[in-house]
């Protein structure tokens, strides 16, 4: 049996029922995925309802410029993506990415679209595997300003901004930081609940087996519009054919209790609950970690090290200690900046 499961299913399973099926068969607790602003959490080959999913296109593929792939990719068109109902992501083509045999390849590569006419960002793909894999802290992006892009604030936000700047390809994935080729205007729903969670489930196998990942990330947007409505994410391990990881989901670039407008990224409060600022850049509108209770959440550290890490990261030394969040701040101990654990 493949160590991690090969998920075609097409009823919605629960993050924790996944979580507790990958700890039995693996023994790794290596992805920290606890809530933080509610259901939509994915690990794995994450699965939609049945009247949510199912083919939206074809798997030719595509061998034209990439920036034709800028508003709709050639799969799946942006109208037969089903509404938001409340979850982060929705399975695609019955949670099969459409890759191709002739795709499958064990060289390393990286490609980001050019930015169009909008200054908008377009597909970015990767073989994702070690040899592209980040071998330093992330630096700062705040320079850069993806099309419709606002610093705003709610009261009803955790981290109170609205917006991130979210990496199409991860930077633990690919080690990318400040490349406006791969940063969009994103919500942090999205960066935290749609994305990342695949981000490390991709991250988790690569280091843990040593194999690669065809990986590809479409911003898709409607018309004109400078704020895109989603990312579809395309994902399939190539050594064992799909058998470690495999999925295609739709991630949401929404913010629930919050209006976007997704032509010019204005937003609006829905409700009275909150209130809306604008103000500077700050590190926690660019951070695409995952905050959670800090009292629950576990983290690794080393005895000499001066950060803290998720489990598996490639720069622990093998004789790591589990500690909880709250612990390893008491220690005055610093986020790693390339396994991005939560803070």
């Amino acid at each position: 049996m493949n160590i991690w499961l090969k998920l075609r299913k097409t009823a919605a399973i629960t993050l924790c029922e996944l979580l507790a099926i990958a700890t039995i068969f693996t023994g790794c607790t290596s992805t920290d995925l606890s809530g933080t602003e509610g259901a939509g959490h994915a690990v794995g080959a994450v699965v939609a309802d049945e009247d949510s999913s199912g083919a939206l296109g074809s798997k030719d593929k595509v061998d034209g410029p990439q920036e034709d792939l800028v508003n709709n990719n050639s799969y799946v068109s942006i109208d037969a993506i089903p509404a938001y109902d409340g979850k982060a992501y929705v399975a695609v083509n019955n949670n099969e990415p459409f890759f191709t045999d002739s795709d499958m390849t064990t060289t390393a590569f990286e490609n980001y679209s050019d930015l169009d006419s909008l200054g908008r960002c377009g597909v970015a793909y990767a073989n994702i595997c070690r040899d592209i894999m980040p071998t330093e802290e992330r630096g700062k992006i705040g320079m850069i300003k993806p099309s419709g892009w606002h610093t705003v604030k709610y009261d009803v936000i955790k981290d109170r901004y609205l917006y991130n700047r979210c990496h199409l390809i991860g930077y633990q994935l690919a080690g990318e930081n400040a490349n406006p080729k791969n940063l969009i205007t994103g919500t942090r729903y999205l960066n935290v609940e749609g994305m990342l969670p695949f981000e490390n489930l991709v991250a988790d196998y690569v280091n843990n087996t040593g194999n690669h990942v065809l990986y590809r990330v479409t911003p898709m947007f409607s018309g004109s519009n400078l704020v895109a409505n989603g990312v579809l994410i395309e994902a399939k391990s190539v050594e064992d054919n799909g058998g470690g990881i495999l999925f295609n989901v739709y991630c949401y670039n929404v913010q629930p209790g919050i209006g976007i407008n997704y032509e010019n990224g204005d937003s609006w409060l829905e409700g009275t609950t909150g209130s809306a600022s604008s103000g500077s850049d700050s590190s926690a509108a660019e951070n695409s970690a995952a905050d959670s209770s800090n009292s629950e959440t576990m983290v690794h550290i080393t005895a000499t090290g001066k950060k803290y890490h998720r489990a598996g990261c490639r720069t622990l030394k093998k004789s790591d200690t589990e500690v909880t969040l709250d612990e390893a701040k008491s220690m005055g101990l610093s986020p790693c900046g390339i396994c991005n654990p939560p803070q």
